[in-house]
């Protein structure tokens, strides 16, 4: 047993010693001298990042598609004295309720026979307006040759009178005194009884001097 112990005591005096006696050795690391030294007064510098295109807000217009290409669009001024600019303005025009007018030719010259309605009541309602445009058509009116009234001006509502029946026939004429600022005399006639009922509807159109004649004969 102590042999042992003397033995083992031997070998770890031994280790001891050699590690003791063992230089260190420190690994140098020479500098090439090709390399610059870094200054440590010199500022930091920043690293340089590539340049970055940001894109614009608005692109660029092709100057092909400009406006000068288009031909010229300067606007013109608007001349307020003949319209709004927006449609064709005419002084003549009619309302858009009324036909246009038709025009004044030789077939007009001529009297016109409005034909003629049997009633047996006392009387009648006889109305008239212009129909077409209302450009100023005057007419006389007469019955049984006498003149009830001397000069109408047409509108575009309806105007007349009552007209007391005799018994027979009553002629009703309607003589045109102009043709207003467009086409012949024109006139939309309607005939009704002492009821309201409507017995008859006529219209005219004259040249200036001719009439139009309705008979209204009372049995």
């Amino acid at each position: 047993m102590r042999t042992l112990l003397f033995f083992f005591l031997l070998i770890f005096s031994t280790t001891m010693f050699a590690q003791l006696e063992r230089p260190n050795r420190v690994l140098k690391i020479e500098a090439d001298p090709e390399i610059p030294k870094p200054n440590p007064k010199a500022p930091p510098t920043s690293s340089a990042f590539p340049k970055i295109n940001l894109p614009k807000l608005t692109e660029e217009k092709d100057p092909k598609y400009s406006m000068k290409s288009l031909g010229d669009l300067d606007p013109k001024p608007l001349d307020i004295t003949k319209g709004d600019g927006l449609l064709d303005y005419k002084t003549d025009k009619a309302p858009k309720y009324f036909t246009k007018e038709k025009k004044a030719s030789d077939e007009y010259a001529r009297d016109q026979n409005l034909g003629e309605v049997k009633v047996s009541r006392a009387l009648v309602n006889i109305v008239y307006r212009d129909h077409q445009a209302i450009d100023g058509d005057r007419i006389m009116v007469l019955v049984n040759e006498d003149i009830i009234r001397a000069s109408v001006s047409l509108q575009g509502s309806f105007q007349g009178f009552d007209l007391p029946l005799q018994p027979g026939p009553n002629k009703v004429e309607f003589v045109a005194l102009n043709q207003g600022q467009s086409g012949p005399n024109t006139a939309e006639l309607h005939v009704y009884d002492d009821t309201g009922k409507l017995i008859s509807a006529k219209e005219w159109n004259l040249l200036t001097g001719y009439r139009a004649t309705f008979i209204v004969i009372k049995e």
